[in-house]
């Protein structure tokens, strides 16, 4: 019989180590770390106590995102609360930038707008890079108006997140930007990202569509 199948035999006859308690007592096996040989119990033992090890290893990482999560949770009411409290148009722009550099430390911010209530336009190529925005765009690649959004900060920044503003068309872009090659990375999460980007867009909606 090969190993595969002796396995099988003892899943499938669990009874063995009732009528035959007196061998499974006497194998003994190499000790997982080395030096001695042990009993199959005592190994059982130390797979229990490596089990639970990983589980409270696992039950350590699962408190602590959720405590990022809860942190990050309260930013984000804090920014819907500023967003709310806005009495026009640029107080809500203040607003945002002023919440996400300090509250969430993102060095650079900047928001662009093109609605006719607006009094501002933006580049073809800004409301073309947006309109292609379905999902929050991160990573160390700049868009063409780079220089325009950040100015004399531009050389100095590595990583990018755009956010496209919509209400019932696009009409802005939320872009945040760092000096850190590592803050905006392709593979991060989004989806606190894409909910800033609905309470931004959503704040200056009602005033843009007020006036």
């Amino acid at each position: 019989m090969n190993p595969d199948e002796v396995a099988a035999y003892l899943k499938a006859n669990p009874e063995f180590f009732e009528h035959y308690a007196e061998v499974v007592a006497d194998v003994m096996i190499p000790h997982p770390h080395g030096g001695r040989t042990i009993s199959i119990s005592e190994r059982q033992i130390l797979t229990l106590r490596e089990r639970g090890k990983q589980l409270e290893a696992k039950l350590g990482e699962l408190i602590h995102f959720g405590e990022e999560n809860d942190a990050i949770g309260e930013k984000v009411h804090r920014l819907a609360l500023a967003l709310l409290c806005a009495r026009d148009l640029q107080a809500v722009i203040d607003a945002a930038g002023y919440n996400l550099r300090e509250d969430f430390a993102v060095p650079q911010v900047a928001i662009t707008l093109w609605h006719p209530a607006a009094g501002k336009d933006a580049s073809e190529a800004t409301r073309s890079f947006t309109a292609g925005l379905l999902h929050p765009h991160c990573g160390p690649l700049a868009m063409a108006d780079t220089a325009i959004l950040f100015g004399e900060a531009a050389p100095q920044l590595k990583s990018y997140a755009y956010v496209a503003l919509r209400g019932k068309e696009c009409f802005g872009l939320l872009s945040l930007a760092s000096g850190d090659a590592r803050r905006f990375y392709p593979e991060m999460g989004t989806l606190y990202l894409a909910r800033i980007g609905e309470l931004v867009a959503a704040a200056l909606s009602r005033h843009l569509e007020a006036a």
